[in-house]
């Protein structure tokens, strides 16, 4: 069988992920002849799954919190406590889907007007019969394949949620055993969530079930929520959620579901503890939000020579290349740090080379790039740069100063009434750079934004001490958190 002459392309993304996009429309409007293969939705996890959906639910959630919190400010509602609010669910999930609609439509019109061929499809990598030759095939949602070749290749499948391994996991239906995208699509509060894992995606999930009126149990098999982060904040959001009545339970793992769902849809589930075994009884739904794992097991990347490591991931070097010439990756595909941002900044990156507008000495990479992210808990926690022990570890012969002062001590988060948490900056006490900043605390990620101008400048901490911010506002803190530098 003769195969098909393929249709040829200076470039084409694979994936229209938060980096894909931008760079397929840069591309295009370049006047390269662009293509971008997407299987499943246009814009990619963030929009679709990811920041997007989220956020707009963990607003919902915030609301609740404060129709419940409303007595401490004089402000009275019919009920007290959990019987304040009542969560209409299919309104919170229309609100979401009504968002991630209108984000998703404005990336496809985007790609339209700059002249991107959308193909909506799965494409493998086959065999070129050309030297050098990168073709694919693309199997069509509509039906049908295509077959694409490109001089310019760039990988950007994102990665999804990682497969449960629990026994006895089949015992409870489908629609209860749930993931960070389906627990979105969810038409009732659950009476019972059981979240699986303590990192940001189940941290803010969790919080905000609670919120919405679920009992919520969080399994976490570390020693700390939140394990990249400093323990002493890490403790402070526990005691955030404790407080809120999320019951943790930290060095758990679950080992085994022990019964189908009862006539109330509960189930129990076994959990190996430090402690010894134990059962937790009357869970109705299981959130698993412990790893994700590369889309690229569908790609036939040995067809085109393309690496990965053990997990999947594909290996890059620094300015996204991966082992074949021409071919690149871009986003969570080639490993941490996963966050949109990142994604986008990669495709930043890559059309410095791919469409260079500054001499190659000055081509941009990931080297030393500063990475800041935000868990969207409430308060959120904020990072950017290192960690107090990442300081140490990377300058054992400087002399590495830190300062922690708790946001009870801010005038705006008093009058607020938001004074849990607190911030945590970390200094080379030599030059006074700023080496690291996070921040649990109301609005920690804007504050977060202020110190990490201050440090993308390479200004010194006394900068900020010194400068004058508006009173009353959050940012004004950053006169005084450098007193408790020690």
């Amino acid at each position: 069988m003769t195969t098909p002459k393929p249709t040829h392309y200076d470039a084409i993304i694979i994936g229209s992920g938060q980096g894909g996009t931008p760079l397929a429309t840069a591309l295009a409007e370049a006047k390269h002849k662009t293509a971008l293969i997407e299987r499943a939705h246009l814009g990619g996890c963030c929009v679709n799954e990811g920041c997007t959906p989220t956020k707009t639910m963990i607003a919902s959630g915030r609301v609740a919190h404060l129709v419940r919190r409303g007595a401490e400010y004089g402000v009275h509602s019919s009920g007290s406590g959990d019987n304040a609010v009542t969560t209409d669910m299919l309104r919170v999930r229309q609100r979401k889907r009504e968002i991630v609609a209108s984000f998703r439509a404005g990336s496809e019109r985007r790609l339209r007007e700059a002249g991107v061929e959308v193909l909506m499809g799965e494409a493998r990598f086959v065999d070129g019969e050309g030297e050098g030759e990168k073709r694919m095939v693309v199997a069509m949602r509509e039906g049908g394949v295509r077959v694409v070749s490109a001089d310019t290749v760039v990988v950007n499948t994102g990665c999804r949620p990682a497969v449960p391994v629990v026994e006895g996991i089949e015992r409870i239906p489908g629609e209860r055993v749930l993931d960070s995208s389906s627990v979105m699509e969810l038409g009732e509060v659950p009476r019972h969530l059981v979240v699986v894992g303590g990192g940001y995606i189940g941290v803010e999930f969790g919080q905000l079930f609670r919120r919405l009126g679920a009992r919520v149990t969080l399994l976490h098999r570390g020693m700390q929520l939140l394990p990249r982060e400093d323990q002493d904040l890490a403790d402070m959001l526990l005691d955030v959620f404790r407080d809120e009545g999320v019951e943790v339970l930290l060095e758990t793992t679950p080992v085994r579901i022990l019964s189908s769902p009862n006539s109330d849809g509960a189930f129990d589930v076994l959990m190996r503890t430090k402690q010894g075994d134990r059962v937790l009884q009357g869970a109705t739904h299981i959130l698993f939000a412990a790893g994700r794992v590369p889309n690229t097991e569908c790609l036939n990347l040995g067809a085109a020579g393309v690496s990965t490591d053990a997990k999947g991931y594909i290996v890059t070097n620094e300015y996204l290349e991966t082992s074949v010439p021409s071919i690149y990756a871009i986003g969570d595909v080639k490993g941490l740090p996963a966050f949109t941002h990142i994604s986008y900044d990669d495709s930043r990156i890559l059309r410095s080379s791919l469409l260079p507008s500054r001499p190659a000495a000055q081509r941009r990479s990931t080297r030393d790039r500063l990475v800041p992210y935000v868990a969207f808990t409430d308060p959120q926690f904020a990072h950017v740069g290192l960690h107090e022990h990442e300081a140490r570890e990377r300058y054992p012969d400087k002399q590495i100063l830190t300062a922690q002062m708790p946001m009870s001590y801010v005038a705006r988060a008093l009058e607020i009434d938001e004074t849990r948490g607190a911030m945590k900056a970390v200094v080379d006490a030599e030059s006074g750079l700023i080496l690291g900043f996070s921040c649990l605390g109301v609005e920690g990620g804007e504050l977060m934004g202020v110190v990490q101008m201050a440090m993308v400048g390479e200004l010194p901490y006394h900068r900020l001490r010194d400068a004058v911010f508006a009173h009353p506002t959050l940012a004004e803190c950053l006169n005084n958190l450098w007193g408790f530098l020690k």
